[in-house]
């Protein structure tokens, strides 16, 4: 009786104290995750660098300096299921979204690199105005795909501000 007392005890701490690890390393998890581009290396933070041009070029209305964030024939997904692709066409469909005046603010970024290919992933909210004065208000999650370049810069290759858009279907 006493061996069974002993071994259900000690189960029992065992389970507690398990418990415990898997809370503590929850907790630990959300603090190394929380603002993750502030532990980015060097390679995450040229990724993160170029969403941060795109993103201020963007907001100052300078298409130009948008377009030499993304390769010559990037796909960018304005609306979701709608791929458009080529400097060119992205020029056009930038040149009309910028007219809406967005501004943007975003949740944590994460950035994950494979070699020569990255993803950033961040979720973002934008509240802007039609050319009548309606104002809009859009969030989403936005999935960008990079390749480094022979001269090191990372350029973006697919962009997908709406990556939520499946799950939400």
């Amino acid at each position: 009786m006493q061996k069974t007392a002993f071994v259900f005890i000690a189960l029992l701490l065992g389970i507690i104290s398990n418990g415990n690890a898997q809370v503590k390393q929850k907790e630990n998890h959300l603090k190394t995750s929380k603002n993750m581009e502030h532990n980015f290396n060097e390679e995450q933070k040229k990724v993160f660098g170029t969403i941060q041009q795109m993103v201020a070029a963007f907001e100052k209305k300078d298409i130009d300096g948008v377009l030499e964030t993304y390769e010559e024939n990037a796909i960018v997904m304005f609306e979701p299921q709608q791929p458009v692709q080529g400097k060119e066409n992205l020029r056009t469909f930038f040149t009309q979204f910028v007219s809406m005046n967005p501004k943007y603010t975003f949740g944590e970024h994460e950035v994950y690199i494979a070699e020569n290919i990255a993803t950033h992933i961040a979720p973002w909210h934008m509240v802007g105005s039609m050319p009548d004065g309606t104002k809009i208000e859009q969030n989403g999650l936005s999935v960008a795909t990079l390749r480094k370049q022979p001269d090191g810069k990372w350029l973006m290759i697919q962009d997908n501000p709406h990556g939520q858009f499946s799950i939400n279907k």
